[in-house]
């Protein structure tokens, strides 16, 4: 089984890498990414991890562009994860995130609902480009006991249009794709079924867009289908994958049952001028 879906504790998921790839043997899957946002600090360990058990690798990233003041996941694979265009551009990342993080900490202050900023924006031992973001705030909310889950978090406080929300500021997701081009990946359009922004694949496939993420844990077998036809409409390849965060997340039921079956990964692989791992 393959999936370019997966996050570790370097960004928002929940797994150490070498727990992310034991969860991933366990569950079956045989080729494997790590998409962590806005980051590759997991990339080279969670690489040595996977080979040591014969789990095929592909290097990748999730990075947040933003459109129309939203933010547009951008998925690269095949990525260089030393590419110092990359990486400068990832360190202007984690310091806007530290940026909004504090402005919304701020606004929870105002509202009688205060978190731990400090233990939020503090790096994590090892994980020099560890970043912080809205679902460590739910999480700290869920703590302080201002909430009681995490969704409640982004559904009363921290969700677009809540009160303490802070718009993220960021580079448009064409500049995104042609930053993954540029580290020698190619860019495949995240979880598009829960953007809801299909108007965008055009001028983004004219621009470079690789694929499309047709299969993905928030996507029913409906949705799926919808974008294998876009992908097909606009001469794009697909990617897939659980989007799975660690056993405490939403998304962890995805493990092993949302997949990428493999004759769309040689297409995907083939965009990229590589073989088959």
């Amino acid at each position: 089984m393959i999936d370019l879906h997966l996050h570790t504790d370097a960004s928002d998921g929940h797994s150490r890498p070498s727990v992310l790839v034991a969860r991933a043997w366990k569950a079956g899957i045989r080729t494997m990414s790590v998409t962590d946002h806005d980051t590759t600090a997991a990339v080279r360990e969670t690489a040595a991890l996977a080979s040591a058990r014969g789990i095929a690798f592909v290097p990748g990233i999730e990075i947040t562009a933003v459109q129309d003041q939203r933010d547009v996941h951008v998925l690269g694979y095949f990525i260089d994860p030393s590419s110092r265009r990359l990486n400068e551009f990832l360190e202007e990342q984690r310091a806007d995130r530290v940026r909004r993080v504090k402005a919304m900490v701020g606004r929870l202050a105002e509202l009688g609902k205060p978190v731990d900023v400090g233990a939020l924006t503090g790096a994590l031992p090892g994980y020099p480009g560890h970043l912080v973001g809205r679902p460590m705030v739910a999480w700290a909310l869920v703590r302080a006991g201002h909430v009681a889950d995490v969704q409640q978090a982004f559904d009363e406080l921290i969700g677009e249009s809540q009160a303490a929300y802070v718009p993220r500021r960021g580079v448009g997701p064409a500049e995104v794709i042609g930053l993954i081009g540029q580290a020698g990946g190619i860019a495949s359009l995240a979880h598009p079924g829960v953007l809801g922004r299909d108007d965008l694949i055009p001028g983004l496939a004219a621009q470079g867009l690789a694929a499309v993420e047709a299969y993905h844990t928030d996507h029913d077998a409906r949705m799926t289908e919808h974008y294998l036809l876009l992908a097909g409409a606009h001469g794009l390849a697909v990617s897939g994958g659980s989007d799975y965060h660690g056993d405490a997340q939403y998304r962890k039921a995805g493990l092993g049952r949302i997949t990428l079956p493999a004759e769309r990964f040689a297409e995907l692989a083939a965009r990229a001028g590589r073989p088959r791992p």
